[in-house]
């Protein structure tokens, strides 16, 4: 979401570097860059000059002027400042996500405009709780005035594994609401999350309805569901909802789009609300927590590799990985295993948002693209080795002409990539014999060249 900032703003911080020492003029003359970035990435106004005006306010002078790395004590002023407009910083006490700390049934009240993703976010969030946070949920749909609004939620709860409250044709919103707090308190529901209905535009009947809803539900958490790749329009929703219904936290969908970021940075300071959830997709678990200082770290070009670890944490199967380790140190890696490391790496979403974790991968992005190293790709690699019979999986050298012609037809595949997977699991293969041979002290006084001498001074894609 952030791609085309942290591309601008990389290259103002860039020259700085290569600056050495910085005099005030090098310092506004790279405010103004960082300015235009930001009003180039969709940020309001007000929020431009508050955040380049308290950079300016600790860049300016002897402290960076003096300091053993200016260039770096810039960045440094203006991450904290990043931190600061998307809600971090001093006074954030580092709670994520939804506060479940109320007496049960907890009422969630999620409102928003159509189109907004918020039914879709409320079955990511109830799979949500139901898996992370081990409690009983209940789904209720009040918007009777979209056509299958309730069917949709009915599904979403099936593939959630949660409870959908029973549709009964002809009950308005209100009489809805107080069917699904009365089931929630007889059956012992942990949380019950009301889909509100949702207009294309902000208007006093939508306003009038959600209002009566909040005051008869009373819910601990209102959470606003915002499309950012709707810019200034998402954070004019925030406003309106915010100053007519009120609410306690915005979940932001499509992050994973090409939105330029603008309204993530604008949302805290304009509506005093948090953002607490990010929607990375249309999968139920796309759904990760809102950290201001990971997504800085983002912007900057610094990577997140926290949320990387704790992706993989979360993705990748512990005994899976521990069996695959030990045949790695074996020297028996085949086939079967590499198509279980491709079905591992999907679990973790798609490669252009992994890689967007590491940190630096900002000014690779033109190799990697070269690469087409795509979701299509693990896919047909995984179709491949799906063509294959369990033999050939395990002693690939058996794997000739015929057996490749055979192959190819039955995954859809060419020849050609037949042989380029065979060449990448050889290349792999290697490499894993020279790390065993090496062992963990060679690995590290040789480095990463040393496991790939031909590789050189070339980067990896």
């Amino acid at each position: 979401m952030f791609e085309a900032l942290g591309n601008r703003l990389t290259g103002v911080f860039d020259k700085l570097r290569r600056r050495g020492a910085l005099s005030d003029a090098d310092v506004q003359e790279a405010l103004r860059e960082v300015r235009v970035a930001l009003l180039e990435a969709d940020v309001a106004l007000p929020v431009v000059k508050d955040l380049v005006n308290r950079v300016r306010d600790r860049a300016v002078g002897q402290e960076v002027i003096r300091s053993v790395s200016p260039a770096q004590q810039v960045i440094k002023i203006v991450n904290d400042a990043l931190v600061e407009a998307l809600g971090g910083g001093e006074g954030d006490d580092g709670k994520r996500g939804i506060d479940l700390n109320a007496p049960s049934p907890l009422p969630i009240l999620m409102v928003g405009l159509q189109g907004s993703g918020k039914t879709t976010t409320s079955g990511k969030i109830a799979l949500r709780l139901r898996t992370r946070d081990r409690k009983k949920v209940l789904l209720a749909s009040l918007d009777v005035h979209r056509p299958a609004a309730q069917l949709q939620l009915q599904q979403l709860a099936d593939r959630a594994e949660v409870t959908c409250l029973p549709i009964v044709m002809g009950q308005k919103p209100l009489e809805i609401a107080a069917r699904a707090l009365d089931v929630a308190r007889r059956e012992l529901y942990d949380v019950v999350i009301l889909d509100t209905a949702g207009r294309l535009s902000i208007d006093a009947e939508l306003m009038a309805e959600v209002a009566a809803v909040k005051a008869f539900a009373k819910p601990h958490e209102t959470l606003l569901v915002v499309d950012a790749m709707t810019g200034q329009d998402a954070v004019q929703t925030a406003r309106a909802f915010n100053e007519q219904v009120g609410v306690t936290g915005i979940v932001m969908t499509r992050v994973d789009g090409d939105a330029r970021g603008g309204a993530a940075l604008s949302m805290r300071a304009v509506t005093g609300a948090p953002i607490k959830l990010l929607g990375a997709g249309e999968k139920l678990d796309a759904l990760e927590d809102f950290h201001p200082d990971r997504i800085a770290n983002r912007i900057l070009g610094m990577g997140d590799i926290v949320s990387l670890v704790e992706r993989a944490a979360e993705t990748i199967d512990q005994a899976e990985a521990e069996k695959l380790a030990k045949k790695m140190q074996k020297g028996s890696f085949d086939l079967e295993d590499y198509a279980q490391q491709i079905k591992q790496i999907g679990k973790m979403g798609s490669l252009s948002g992994i890689l967007g974790m590491l940190p630096g991968i900002g000014k690779m992005k033109a190799q990697i693209e070269n690469a087409n190293l795509d979701q299509s790709m693990l896919k047909r690699q995984a179709a491949i080795i799906s063509s294959m019979t369990m033999k050939e999986r395990r002693k690939p050298e058996l794997i000739k002409a015929s057996r490749k012609k055979r192959i190819a037809a039955g995954s859809g595949a060419t020849v050609q990539e037949v042989n380029r997977l065979l060449k990448q699991f050889d290349d792999m293969s290697d490499m894993m014999k020279r790390m065993n041979k090496m062992g963990q002290k060679g690995m590290m006084r040789g480095g990463l060249a040393s496991l790939m001498p031909g590789l050189g001074n070339k980067r990896p894609f």
